[in-house]
């Protein structure tokens, strides 16, 4: 593509947009600040460009935001991140306000406005819940029109946990169980992905895609797999580009798009 044209397609998008929903518990401030390099909060802006002057420490990890607010880090203020507002809570009122929102960003003329991916979180720690009432709302009444829906099934790591406990109970001490724990805990990851997308395929509005993300709290996490699965599913290749270059973590990516 012509660079010209690029920066072109550039300008008309904007920055690259994304709605983050999830549970309180899900690890969605951790992902957002990792995708953004950064260990502070971003700050929030309404739509206008005002900045909001609110306490977000506990409203951002609880969800109590206004869902149009836009939230910035600075370290990389080319992103553009969505609260979900408290929708983990399956309110009729948050899932109508939540479904308001969604398409008057995929369908509005500006398409600076427009949100280009969702983020769907979902922990792996809480089994017994792994799909929620509403998970089954959104998924079922959400039409997203092009917007890709993104699974990602955080704390994946905490699947450990169970394996070292299996392996415990049939006899291992733990030094061994350790060692061992690798190929249970894949085997347990693979079986909870698959009871996810199959329960979440059958829904109206089925997922775009998914991942499965873990030690997102060590300031290694690589968000690679995170930037490419949400570049995979996305339509145009612009967007693609625009997420690409709007990452500042993972200079192989821009270097592999750049040889394309």
């Amino acid at each position: 593509m012509d660079p010209a044209n690029v920066r072109a397609q550039f300008e008309r998008f904007g920055r690259f947009r994304v709605l983050v929903i999830g549970r309180a518990n899900a690890g969605k401030t951790t992902l957002l600040q990792r995708v953004c390099n950064s260990t502070d909060l971003p700050e929030v802006f309404d739509g206008k460009g005002n900045k909001v002057l609110i306490v977000i420490s506990m409203a951002f990890q609880r969800g109590y935001h206004n869902i149009e607010n836009e939230l910035v880090f600075r370290s990389n203020p080319g992103f553009i991140f969505h609260d979900s507002c408290g929708f983990e809570t399956g309110s009729d009122k948050e899932l109508e306000e939540m479904k308001m929102f969604v398409t008057g960003c995929s369908v509005t003329t500006k398409l600076e406005n427009r949100i280009h991916a969702i983020w769907y979180c979902i922990p792996a720690n809480d089994d017994i819940r792994l799909i929620t009432a509403a998970e089954e709302k959104f998924f079922n009444e959400c039409d997203t029109k092009r917007v890709p829906v993104i699974v990602l099934l955080t704390k994946a790591d905490a699947l450990q946990c169970v394996a070292i406990g299996d392996l415990r109970d049939k006899g291992l001490d733990m030094r061994e169980a350790l060692q061992s724990t690798g190929e249970i805990e894949q085997q347990l990851l693979e079986k909870l992905e698959k009871r996810m997308v199959e329960m979440l395929r059958a829904c109206k509005f089925p997922l775009s895609s998914y991942l499965s993300l873990g030690k997102m709290h060590e300031e290694s996490f690589d968000c690679a797999d995170l930037l490419t699965t949400t570049s995979n599913a996305l339509d145009e290749k612009a967007l693609q580009m625009l997420l690409i270059s709007t990452q500042q973590t993972n200079i192989l990516l821009n270097i592999k798009w750049a040889v394309k």
